[in-house]
């Protein structure tokens, strides 16, 4: 089993800026293909952002593109998400995901969605004042 703990949620203004971490459990980071999830109240959870597994190739919903920034640390275990310009609409529960199948086939496509992901983060609540 890995754990993943976010951290870095709070209540912020519009414009303003959060920055979120997860960090996980075990030895295999390095190996896993992570991604960020939030739901609001009353919604599905949607796709945020997705990593590789070096970092150096990532993904993100057209709703943060240009605001957001995904990155990790494989070295300290941990996934970042810068979150600038923050907009009332990005008030949500977000999730950090780990996948740690062999391929990541068709990633980011398939990376997009939750059902790519093995292990889920408790959650921080990001609200976003107007």
């Amino acid at each position: 089993q890995v754990q993943l703990v976010e951290s870095g949620g709070g209540l912020v203004q519009a414009g303003g800026s959060l920055r979120l971490s997860c960090t996980a459990s075990g030895r295999a980071f390095s190996s896993y293909y992570m991604g960020w999830f939030r739901q609001a109240p009353g919604k599905e959870r949607e796709f945020v952002a997705t990593i590789n597994r070096s970092g150096a190739n990532t993904d993100y919903a057209d709703s943060v593109k240009g605001r957001f920034t995904i990155s990790r640390v494989n070295a300290k275990n941990t996934m970042y998400l810068q979150m600038n310009s923050l907009k009332p609409d990005d008030t949500a529960v977000y999730f950090c995901a780990a996948d740690d199948s062999l391929s990541g086939s068709n990633w980011p496509v398939t990376h997009r969605r939750s059902y790519a992901y093995d292990y889920w983060g408790q959650g921080t609540q990001v609200t976003v004042s107007s």
